[in-house]
Parts: C-alpha cells; sequence; structure tokens
C-alpha cells in the first residue's frame, strides 16, 4: 500500500488572487441569517456541503411531496445501472391509480395501463404524481411499504440520520418524517450521482394523456438561475420547496419546511438564495484538468508524469473575511510503471489557517508503459545504492 508523501505547497496564479476573498466558512462573520416564518430551513453549499443558514436544521418534520426526492432518486439510480431502460413499462395499479381526488397530486396514467419509465420519472418530478410514484415502487418491489425500506436504506447510505420514509409518496403517514438538512443531503446526491437527469427538475410542464401540468416551482419561472428540484405540502406538514441555484461558480441548495402559504414559500427561498450569494463566494484554486505537478515514476519508460486535478479545487469563502487558502500536494510514495491514465497519484489538499477545508484526488494525464527489463534492473540498483547513503 502506498504512503502518503509529506505535503508540499502548491502555489496557483489563483491562489495569490484569493487575497480579494474571505476566508473558509469555518471562519466567517457573514451577517445574521435570515429570519423565516416558517418551521425549518437549510442553506447549503453544494460543493462543500457546508450549511450556510439553518433554523431546526436536524428536526424532524413530515416532508411532504419532497419525500418523492427519494422516489426520483432511486428511479434514476436504477436507470444509470441498466436495471431499467427509459423504455420499460411500469404499470399503474388499482393501488397506484390516481381518480383524480383534489387531496392529492396526479400524473393520470389509466388503470392497468403503462407508462415508459423515463414519463414516470417526469410524472414523479414535474407532475409530482403519487399515481406515479406508487407504481415505480411496486414495479421494484412489489408494494409501497417494501419500498419504503429501499428508500430508508438508500436515506442510511447518504447519511440522512433524521429520515424515516413509510411511503413513496410523502402521504401522511406515522413515523414518516424528515429534516431540513437531511433533504439538502439527497438533493446534493440528486444533483451530483444523476446528473444525467437533473435537467428534469427544472422542466416547467409535463404532458401526458394528454393533460398538460406545471412545475409547482415558482422560481424556475422567475430566476433562470434555479434549476430545481421539487415542491410540496400537506395539511400537516405546509408548503414546503427544495431548490437549487447556480450562479456565478458556485451552486447553492436551500430547503424551507413549514411556510404558510405558496407565495411564502417562494418568497423565502428567494431571501436565502439572495443571503448565500450576497456574503459567500466558491473560489476555483486549481480547476479540472489543471496540470498540478510532475509526479516521478519508477520503472517506466520516462521517469515522471504529468498529474491533474481530478475535479475543480474550490473553497468557500466568506466576503467580509481577509485569510487567504493555500494550497498542498501530497502525492503517494512509490508510482510505479505501468500508469494508466486516470490513476490516482496523490492528493492536493485547499488549507485555511492550517486546516484542510477541501480536497482533489490528482491524476495520471496520461500512460507511461514499463521500462524493459534491463532499465528496470539498472533502477533498482541505481536506488539501492542511494539507500546505502
Amino acid at each position: 500500500m502506498m504512503k502518503p508523501r509529506t505535503l508540499l505547497p502548491f502555489f496557483s496564479p489563483m491562489a495569490f488572487a484569493l487575497a480579494l476573498f474571505g476566508a473558509n466558512i469555518a471562519a466567517h462573520a457573514a451577517p445574521a441569517a435570515p429570519t423565516l416564518d416558517n418551521t425549518a430551513y437549510v442553506l447549503m453549499d453544494y460543493d462543500t456541503g457546508t450549511i450556510l443558514a439553518q433554523k431546526n436544521a436536524d428536526t424532524p418534520l413530515p416532508p411532504a411531496s419532497l419525500t418523492k426526492m427519494m422516489t426520483s432518486y432511486i428511479l434514476e439510480q436504477h436507470l444509470l445501472s441498466g436495471e431499467l431502460s427509459e423504455d420499460t413499462p411500469i404499470k399503474v395499479s388499482e393501488n397506484a391509480w390516481c381518480r383524480g381526488s383534489s387531496t392529492e397530486s396526479c400524473m393520470y396514467v389509466p388503470l392497468g395501463e403503462s407508462a415508459r419509465a423515463i414519463d414516470i420519472l417526469r410524472g414523479i418530478i414535474v407532475q409530482s404524481g403519487n399515481d406515479a410514484s406508487i407504481a415505480f415502487a411496486e414495479h421494484i418491489s412489489g408494494s409501497e411499504s417494501a419500498f419504503a425500506s429501499i428508500m430508508n436504506d438508500e436515506a442510511a447510505k447518504l447519511g440522512m440520520t433524521k429520515t424515516t420514509f413509510k411511503n413513496a409518496t410523502g402521504m401522511p403517514a406515522d413515523g414518516h418524517l424528515s429534516s431540513a438538512k437531511d433533504l439538502a443531503t439527497l438533493a446534493r446526491a440528486i444533483i451530483k450521482n444523476s446528473e444525467q437527469y437533473y435537467a428534469i427538475y427544472a422542466e416547467k410542464e409535463f404532458t401526458y394523456n394528454n393533460i398538460k401540468q406545471q412545475n409547482r416551482n415558482a422560481l424556475l419561472y422567475t430566476d433562470s438561475t434555479v434549476d430545481g428540484l421539487k415542491t410540496g405540502h400537506t395539511s400537516e406538514a405546509g408548503y414546503l420547496l427544495a431548490a437549487s441555484a447556480n450562479r456565478d461558480n458556485m451552486r447553492l441548495i436551500a430547503i424551507v419546511m413549514g411556510a404558510k402559504s405558496t407565495n411564502e414559500r417562494a418568497d423565502q427561498m428567494r431571501e436565502l438564495l439572495g443571503y448565500g450569494y450576497n456574503n459567500f463566494t466558491n473560489t476555483v484554486l486549481a480547476p479540472k484538468g489543471q496540470i498540478i505537478t510532475r509526479a516521478p515514476v519508477k520503472f517506466g519508460q520516462v521517469g515522471e508524469v504529468d498529474a491533474v486535478a481530478l475535479h475543480d479545487l474550490k473553497v468557500l469563502t466568506d466576503k467580509g473575511e481577509k485569510v487567504t487558502p493555500s494550497t498542498v500536494i501530497r502525492l503517494n510514495d512509490n508510482i510505479t510503471a505501468p500508469i494508466t491514465q486516470g490513476q490516482e497519484l496523490g492528493q492536493m489538499l485547499a488549507m485555511v489557517n492550517g486546516k484542510e477545508v477541501a480536497s482533489t484526488p490528482i491524476v495520471a494525464a496520461n500512460d507511461v508503459a514499463e521500462a524493459g527489463f534491463v532499465s528496470r534492473v539498472w533502477q533498482s540498483l541505481v536506488d539501492w545504492v542511494a539507500n546505502l547513503f
């Protein structure tokens, strides 16, 4: 097993420019978080997962139709894994069938008929269809209650420690609870792990069975930077909204729970996002694909390989602070040929006040073939002699 090398400083032009920005959120002095008339809220930085503002963030509350984010997430993962195709027919049973009640949202798939999996996904996300959600649950697990076990297993994997799902829709049920922080964690997973399907969360309407329905997320119509995620409402839970916006190289996720009306949840979401963008920024210390260093390679046809950042190395900073983040490189010991493009060679770390606040793997930019036998023997001999001294 390769051991990490000593940390080495790395200075990019962007790092010097950071004197114009502030410290990581761990040392921020931002204005007080908004005071909102709701039950709970969370504002999260997508890249780092840092909570920028919160109220009752860990309190388990009825999540209403924000539950369907987990249902859609599981469907997306089944599509991405190949367990389902977009054309897989999903049948609507009598149990799933929506009878047009004013107390629930429906996709309106006719009783006994099937819809393609990709249409079911849109029915869950855009139309908030209870019928679509239950039909998918039954297709995967045979029953909605069995599907709830899958939902809870997935929640545990994501670290949603305050969440217990009892159904796929969010209809009121004893013990069916989640927290604002958990729902932000779920939204973050959707954006990260279901990227291929995330654009559906920004679709403003969907027509099925000749019935056109509008997405209830009001911010999609008034803010071009908002691209998801989901609304919810029951008399027990109040009005809920999960939203994400992407502005100025920074993505924020916000959850509002227990607002008094659709207008209030939208206004509160605007206030949360405004607070985040007015007070914080994400600064890229090293962009994805940038050559970070040349890593030494043992027993290769060449002695070094370019090491590049696998992801953007971003640091969340507070606009009111004057602390400059720094970076260090940690290469693995004994990097040995053959090397394949994309192979992890170490880590690049972002540091604030001596504390690691972010990191990205650094990987090989190209292949390095193994040297011939004679060359490897010679390199071994050189290493042996060097170790004598």
